[in-house]
This record gives C-alpha cells, structure tokens and sequence, in this order.
C-alpha cells in the first residue's frame, strides 16, 4: 500500500468525523507502514487534554489517540499557528505531535500519496 496521509481538521464530537478518521487510521496501519496524521485549524482540539465528552452524551476517543505508538504511527503533526490562534500549547495535548509551520505542512500535503480528510 503506498503512503497514506490523513487529515483532521474538524472539531471533535460536532460530529462523528473525527472518531472515524481515527478508527480508519488504526486499521489501515495494518496495512501501510508509511502513515503521516496532521492536525490543522479547529482539528487541534482532536488533540486536547481533559475533554468531558459524556457530558453532551458523546463518547471520548482521546484514549485512542494514545494508541498510535502501539500501532507505530509515529508521524504526527500539528500546525503551531493554528495552536497559537487558539490559544493552545504542546503542553495541552494528550499526545506528542510535531508543530510544523503552515509551510511546512503544505509540503507534507504535496508529497503525500493519498490523502483522507476529516
């Protein structure tokens, strides 16, 4: 399988996006060893610390964001100026993810091979 990249860029729980990607991504690491995630504009919540889903009676996935080392997706990026716009830090997330520049980020999304968005 060539080199998958998936990008999150909708708020968590709004809908069931953000819980699909990351299922989707777990089972194609099966499959693919050449997986790239990023996180950009309100997809950065994805990554936030301490979410209370259950109390708009939503299910919490955070948990299984912890599981990408598990399944060697290890590279995992987030936009620092979409960070920065909302107020965030790299302390705030509940995994590591690499900021990259929007530039940055932009070439990562030129080379990738196929690109799923959520």
């Amino acid at each position: 399988m060539s080199q998958l990249t998936y990008l999150f860029r909708s708020a968590p729980h709004g809908s069931a996006a953000g819980r699909e990607g990351v299922d989707a991504l777990l089972a194609a690491s099966a499959y693919c060893e050449d997986i790239s995630v990023i996180f950009v504009g309100d997809g950065v919540y994805q990554l936030l610390n301490g979410q209370q889903p259950e109390t708009i009676l939503s299910k919490d996935y955070a948990p299984m964001l912890k599981l990408f080392d598990l399944y060697d997706i290890e590279q995992v990026y987030v936009c620092r100026a979409s960070l920065a716009e909302r107020g965030l830090a790299q302390a705030d997330l509940v995994i590591d993810a690499k900021p990259l520049e929007r530039a940055e980020l932009k070439a990562l999304l030129q080379k990738a091979g196929k690109l799923l968005s959520f």
